[in-house]
């Protein structure tokens, strides 16, 4: 637990604190103080007290609170990774979008390696930003009128054991399905004058899939307008359990370029016990099936899925790339609230030190080099990535394409360059004020019924929004 002198950081403290397991029970204490020309952060931990001054100038009231939460959080880190002999590949970096962080310095003039080596982020991740950079050269924009759609079909056969996510077994929830379907197109419709300069669509979920060939072109049909110009078009296809050749004629049809098959890994024990309800063999049927139409393909696996062993990851990545598709994204284990995966590992209320078991640090830092490592020999490159809260290892989640495969929703999206403007339940909209450096956002009902019940003053409130 934190206690700081500046109330404001202690969330951001506590961002640090929790990447060292163990470290949330120790009583830790931080103040600041301005000297000059600089600060002073002072952190008390078990009662040895280390004093951190930083030289320190300011443009403006936003850039020193930057600053300020900037040199807080590397002083407690260096704290912690001594007092817990452990270094962590994004060091003091918290932050969701570490490219983010690497543009602001490139933007101003200036290298941002220096910066991520004070913050104490390894060689080989500055390394993984810089090629990120070069990877998005051509699609990354920042102008203002960008936009990219994203429509929200919240089903699935069944809830993985890892997933946070508002999604349930369509069984429980078809009832809801015409309602929301109708809802889904009211959005649709009004959404056509907010979309500026559209440079791309994704139908993501949940599993689109999922919904038969009646419902599935309901969706497809009523998108159809509104893509005038021809732009990327993704459909997350899902799950090969729901695959079939109708589905992929209608994508096909419509104008779809784009599709996800999301195997999250290619051993079944390690299927089983997440809850999916598909085996390795329908993964490569879904592949074969997928193959006469000229869709980019992507492709999804998970490190550190419970119970699964280094071999079987690295399996499963050898077995992803020679399936060949266009991407193939690496995500790390992140259990968040409402995760299954995460409730068993709850304790009295608090939370284990371990999230994912049997699973160690060591063998998961070994899975993403060895992505890494095979990936790159194989001819992709990383275009994105981006960290979440609760991830383990510290790690992060990256995108890998071949050339010019790359997704530009995935870039608009997760370097935040584009308004998003997002329809359906749990969708949250963004909008994007370059020259003020801001973002608003505006998020739907996660539950379908209130949804449905709200769609028409969600539909005001975008117009508001996006006018």
């Amino acid at each position: 637990m934190v206690t700081s002198s500046e109330k404001w950081l202690e969330p951001e403290l506590m961002d640090v604190v929790r990447l060292f397991p163990g470290a949330e029970r120790e009583q830790i204490f931080h103040t600041l103080a301005a000297e000059e020309n600089a600060v002073c952060n002072t952190i008390v931990f078990n009662g040895e007290e280390s004093r951190f001054p930083h030289p320190f100038c300011a443009d403006g009231k936003e850039e020193e609170k930057r600053l300020l939460k900037r040199y807080a959080k590397l002083a407690l880190y260096d704290v912690l990774s001594k007092r817990y002999a452990k270094t962590l590949p994004w060091g003091s970096l918290t932050g969701i979008r570490p490219t983010r962080l690497a543009y602001q310095e490139l933007e101003r003039g200036r290298d941002f390696r220096p910066l991520f080596e004070e913050l104490r982020v390894s060689r080989e991740n500055s390394d993984l930003v810089a090629r990120v950079i070069a990877a998005q050269r051509g699609i990354y924009e920042r102008k203002e009128g960008n936009v990219d759609l994203y429509v929200s079909l919240p089903f699935c056969p069944s809830k993985c054991s890892y997933c946070s996510f508002i999604t349930a077994p369509i069984e429980g929830t078809r009832q809801y399905l015409p309602a929301y379907l109708d809802a889904l197109k009211q959005e649709l419709d009004a959404a056509a004058p907010l979309l500026k300069n559209l440079r791309s669509v994704y139908v993501g979920g949940g599993t689109p899939f999922v919904l038969d060939e009646k419902d599935l072109e309901q969706v497809l049909k009523a998108i159809e307008p509104l893509r005038r110009n021809g732009c990327e078009y993704t459909v997350e296809a899902g799950r090969p359990d729901v695959f079939t050749p109708q589905k992929l004629d209608l994508c096909q049809k419509y104008g779809v370029t784009r599709i996800c098959i999301n195997a999250q890994s290619f051993s079944d024990r390690t299927l089983e016990a997440i809850g999916r309800k598909h085996t390795r063999a329908q993964l490569y049927e879904a592949f074969k099936m997928a193959e006469p139409y000229p869709f980019t393909v992507n492709c999804d696996l998970i490190a550190g899925l419970t119970g699964e062993s280094l071999e079987e990851f690295q399996r499963s990545v050898e077995e992803a790339i020679s399936l060949s598709p266009e991407n193939i994204t690496v995500h790390t284990l992140c259990l968040k609230k409402g995760a299954k995966l995460k409730e068993e590992h709850l304790l009295d209320g608090e939370q284990k030190a371990k999230l994912v078991a049997p699973l160690e640090e060591e063998n998961l830092s070994e899975m993403i080099a060895f992505s890494r490592d095979v990936l790159q020999k194989a001819g992709y490159e990383p275009y994105y990535l981006y960290r979440q809260k609760y991830m383990a290892g510290a790690h992060e989640n990256v995108g890998w394409t071949k050339a010019g495969s790359a997704s530009v929703y995935n870039i608009d999206v997760m370097e935040e360059s584009a308004d998003n403007l997002a329809v359906g339940s749990n969708a949250i909209s963004k909008r994007v004020f370059l020259s003020e450096g801001r973002i608003e956002r505006l998020g739907s009902p996660k539950d379908i019924p209130t949804y449905i019940a709200k769609v028409e003053k969600l539909i005001a409130e975008k117009n508001e929004l996006f006018r």
